[in-house]
């Protein structure tokens, strides 16, 4: 385990590009080399069209059980393609997921290990892979990933950029545009909508009636939750109409009937337990694929796959071979193809809270079904600046405060989130919202208590494959979730301008 001193010491190293912090991996990523199998010529290509939510918890989609809001586009596409029952990012929060997506790596090795930060010099994106595959990729809306040079994004218009925003601008015609364009070259798009991402002003809430919302588990039941759930939720149904609104672009350019589509909501909502957690509502994200011809329509897979996963397949979907790009992801082709039904073994996590609030690192991994936290400070307090503080006027957690001398499940929400055990266990399985934690021996009945063989052998596997996986990554652990290191993150950006 590196010292605070020694990690420091290789941060202050990346400037010069051979290193970033706590022995990130440093140097140029490979290009995705040909295949003797890549198609005669780029037209033969499929065009790849990935659409993206902000802070959509994915069960509250209907497509994965959400009951209070209607998705008809996104299940529309579900019926025409693959669901994923089991994808996961690597961090729940807004620039670190994204950054695993658009580069195939796992955060220590991006460099990107906090929110608002910056990817390490030399990293490489889906920009270099298909751009040197012959394809134009394009972004519309939310970017969220820097340094540029990292992103060679061509920015697209049309759609609202500021994630923060109160309104959420979409104009399809641009985004139309791009992809008609040049039918002899394939093209990459990325559509990353700002919905539902905080404030929350977005949609019409009258279509809802908070009474009669089926409140999820891991919030408390009062009048100020249930009408943040409804803003909440008009903010989905808006996020459905924008992805319908693309899809008709591509069908009205020609281009969906060789064109593979991807759908993921990101991590989840700014609700307690979601956003900015390791816990299962904030790491696991909605995923659906269609590719017309490919894709054999109305399937869902229960192969665990991961973010870092997406740009090696597309990268062999185009014909060449992610083997050649040094990627922490492999391809999950075989899955989309319906030859397999299996990837992983295990998904990992991490979370660093500054700058989002003080200190609070956490880590984990998950199997199938059972998912090992590790709480690497659990004697300090946790707090996330936006949520307690009423961003937005959003006043939920202080009526969650108010009830809670009242309301027993208010006391254990709030104590949960603020205060966690060094180690969690949970079945997702049996308790999908990761309210029980198996290792807590008064809460833990129905599986024997924290001494039950069975649980002390699960979390004996999963803690050592989380001890490999920081390892191989070379994570410092609680060393990194400092402004010390988030500040060395940032310069050593700058000094490659």
């Amino acid at each position: 385990m590196l010292t605070r001193r020694a990690w420091l010491k290789a941060a202050a190293a990346s400037a010069s590009g051979t290193l970033l912090a706590g022995g990130l991996a440093a140097g140029p990523r490979r290009a995705a080399a040909a295949t003797d199998a890549a198609p005669a010529s780029p037209a033969d290509r499929p065009n790849i069209l990935i659409i993206m939510g902000d802070d959509a918890t994915y069960a509250d989609l209907p497509l994965y059980g959400g009951t209070n809001v209607r998705a008809p586009h996104i299940d529309g596409l579900a019926r025409e393609g693959l669901t994923f029952n089991r994808a996961y990012l690597a961090e729940a929060m807004c620039q670190p997921c994204r950054t695993e997506l658009f580069t195939g790596l796992y955060p220590m090795r991006h460099g990107c290990c906090w929110n608002h930060s910056a990817s390490r010099p030399g990293t490489r994106s889906i920009g270099h892979h298909l751009g040197e595959m012959g394809y134009r990729v394009g972004i519309a809306g939310k970017v969220h990933v820097t340094p540029r040079r990292c992103y060679p994004f061509e920015m697209v218009e049309g759609v609202e950029r500021g994630c923060t925003s109160e309104t959420a601008r979409f104009d399809p015609a641009p985004l139309r545009a791009f992809m008609a364009r040049d039918a002899k070259t394939p093209f990459c798009l990325v559509v990353a909508i700002t919905l539902p991402h905080m404030p929350w002003t977005v949609g019409d809430a009258s279509r809802f009636q908070p009474k009669k919302l089926r409140l999820p588990g891991y919030v408390v039941d009062t009048p100020e939750t249930r009408n943040a759930f409804v803003d909440y939720l008009a903010e989905v149904a808006a996020l459905d109409e924008q992805v319908g609104q693309t899809l008709k672009a591509l069908q009205e350019a020609g281009r969906a009937e060789d064109t593979l589509v991807l759908f993921t909501s990101e991590q989840g909502a700014q609700l307690p337990g979601c956003k900015w957690t390791n816990y299962e509502q904030g790491v696991r994200t909605a995923l659906v694929a269609r590719w017309p011809g490919r894709i054999r329509p109305g399937r869902r897979t229960d192969a665990l796959v991961q973010y870092a996963d997406v740009l090696p397949t597309l990268i062999e979907a185009a014909g060449g071979d992610p083997g050649g790009g040094d990627f922490d992801g492999t391809s999950f082709l075989p899955v989309l193809l319906g030859r397999s039904d299996a990837h992983r073994r295990y998904v990992y996590h991490m979370h660093n809270n500054v700058p989002e609030g003080p200190p609070y690192p956490i880590r984990s991994v998950r199997d199938a079904r059972y998912h090992y936290i590790r709480n690497l400070t659990p004697e300090a307090t946790y707090i996330e600046k936006h949520l307690m503080s009423q961003n937005h006027g959003r006043r939920y957690w202080t009526s969650w405060m108010r009830v809670s001398a009242d309301k027993p499940h208010a006391y254990r929400m709030i104590h949960r989130y603020m205060h966690r055990p060094a180690e969690e266990l949970f079945d997702t399985h049996e308790d999908p919202q990761e309210l029980d934690n198996l290792l807590d021996r008064d809460r833990a009945k129905s599986h024997g208590g924290a001494d039950d063989p069975k649980v002390t052998a699960v979390k004996a596997r999963l803690s050592a494959e989380l001890d490999r996986w920081m390892a191989d990554q070379k994570d410092p652990g609680a060393e990194l979730d400092t402004y010390a290191a988030l500040n060395a993150c940032r310069r050593a950006a700058r000094s490659k301008k």
